[in-house]
């Protein structure tokens, strides 16, 4: 009976011995005598009896959480803030209830929320982005644990600008999962203004990279929905363009077409698409390529319908369709060529019996390449008719237009030299054929060869 009553009376002792080196933490802490406060705190951690106990870990992390906050403690003690952290974590895992915290108080989750957000801020106004993200990290974890527990008086449930500081630090460290991830947070919860137009294009861009499907349409409805006047319809294009096949972007085309659901943006940027189907397939042969160009042209005069001061759209029909002139053109050429080739090879034939013979026998000869170019003349001066309306459109309407952007400028420069081309050509078409037709293509070719690099 002694001996029990002994031991109860030494299990008594050590409660108090332990409660008195606690009492000396918190009565060190309450007068701001940090160092002293260290001194205790450490003393209950080193002694095993103490490890493991949700006060031991409380107590230490509000007492580092100080030392932490004090600039010039912070300097003496660097390690501070992890293990003020790293005391939270493990107080936190010994009571879910964090009934201490609800009782003793929360200063020191307040102390490394600051102190984080402060250091965050500093490095990163001095680019160090691998540091700002951690700090700013911190801070978020801590800013949560505020929140969440309504320590705070405020109504806010998290803290924009610590979030928007985290996911911006990561950007520029180059972590791109990292920056999505908060950006995303800051989405979820429709955070807006001016200053977060970036960032919900910076997710489009994210999730179109990562051929991403369910997130990026899901950010891409909450910025249409907060940023109506904004072209997300680009961002939807170059998802497209980056995960789906030529086969997938045509049949896409032709259904939505057919809905009439594209917009004179979308026209746009699908006929560029089609234009380029080239570069991206390197397997299509010259039949495919044409009947992507044909796409294009249905796809940038659908955009012009939709608007018909779009000079953009009238000069890519038209390119397109000097495009294929000039295809013709070349045939046609070669075919001359090939015609001269025969007539210098031909050997003379000086016997008369035999002449009228080697003449039908060349005559056959050349007649498979007059006939090409007699049914090429046709669609070549079709093309370049086509090309000559269209690229008249776009200076037309480019040149009424004041204020033209650095593209606009190009285009009509390009238009000009476009169109002086043609003209020389149906010009010397008609020499010696059409003395009045020859002077009106001339006058034409005059007109804007003067406007050579005027614009």
């Amino acid at each position: 009976m002694k001996k029990l009553l002994l031991l109860a009376l030494l299990a008594v002792t050590a409660q108090l011995v332990n409660a008195q080196d606690l009492k000396k933490v918190q009565t060190s802490l309450l007068i701001k005598r940090l160092e002293d406060a260290k001194t205790e705190i450490d003393k209950v951690v080193a002694d095993p009896k103490q490890q493991g106990k949700p006060e031991t870990f409380y107590w230490k992390a509000s007492v580092y959480a100080e030392l932490y906050q004090d600039a010039k403690l912070r300097e003496k003690y660097p390690t501070a803030g992890k293990e003020a952290d790293e005391a939270f974590k493990k107080y936190i895992e010994a009571d879910a209830s964090i009934a201490l915290l609800k009782t003793k108080g929360a200063e020191g989750v307040f102390s490394i929320y600051r102190t984080s957000y402060q250091i965050g801020v500093k490095s990163f106004n001095e680019k160090k982005w691998e540091e700002a993200a951690a700090n700013f990290k911190l801070a978020v974890e801590y800013s949560d644990m505020i929140f969440t527990n309504k320590w705070s008086n405020t109504n806010i449930t998290f803290d924009t600008t610590s979030l928007l500081y985290l996911a911006y630090s990561n950007q520029n460290a180059g972590n791109a999962p990292e920056a999505a991830k908060y950006y995303s947070r800051l989405a979820d919860n429709k955070v807006s203004g001016e200053n977060y137009l970036d960032m919900y294009k910076y997710l489009a861009d994210h999730f179109i990279s990562t051929k991403n499907e369910a997130n990026f349409k899901k950010y891409i409805a909450i910025a249409k929905e907060l940023y109506p006047t904004h072209n997300w319809e680009e961002s939807e294009i170059d998802y497209m363009d980056h995960n789906m096949s030529l086969a997938e972007k045509t049949q896409l085309y032709d259904k939505e077409d057919a809905a009439g659901t594209l917009s004179e943006i979308k026209y746009l940027e699908f006929g560029d698409i089609f234009t380029n189907a080239h570069h991206k397939d390197k397997s299509l042969d010259s039949s495919q390529e044409r009947f992507y160009n044909l796409k294009s042209v249905d796809a940038y005069k659908k955009a012009f319908a939709k608007n018909t001061q779009n000079g953009i759209a009238s000069f890519n029909v038209g390119v397109i369709y000097y495009n294929f002139f000039g295809e013709y053109d070349d045939q046609y050429a070669a075919n001359i060529r090939a015609m001269q080739g025969l007539n210098a090879d031909r050997p003379v034939e000086k016997d008369p019996k035999k002449k009228a013979a080697s003449d039908a026998a060349f005559k056959l000869k050349l007649e498979p390449y007059k006939k090409a170019n007699a049914d090429m003349e046709k669609v070549l001066t079709e093309n370049l008719d086509l090309s000559i309306e269209w690229l008249e459109k776009s200076y037309t309407i480019l040149k009424a237009k004041a204020g033209r952007n650095s593209t606009e400028k190009s285009v009509i420069n390009k238009t000009v030299d476009f169109l002086a081309n043609m003209f020389a050509y149906k010009r010397d078409k008609m020499r010696g054929k059409d003395l009045k037709a020859m002077d009106a293509f001339d006058a034409k070719y005059k007109e804007y060869d003067a406007l050579h690099g005027k614009f």
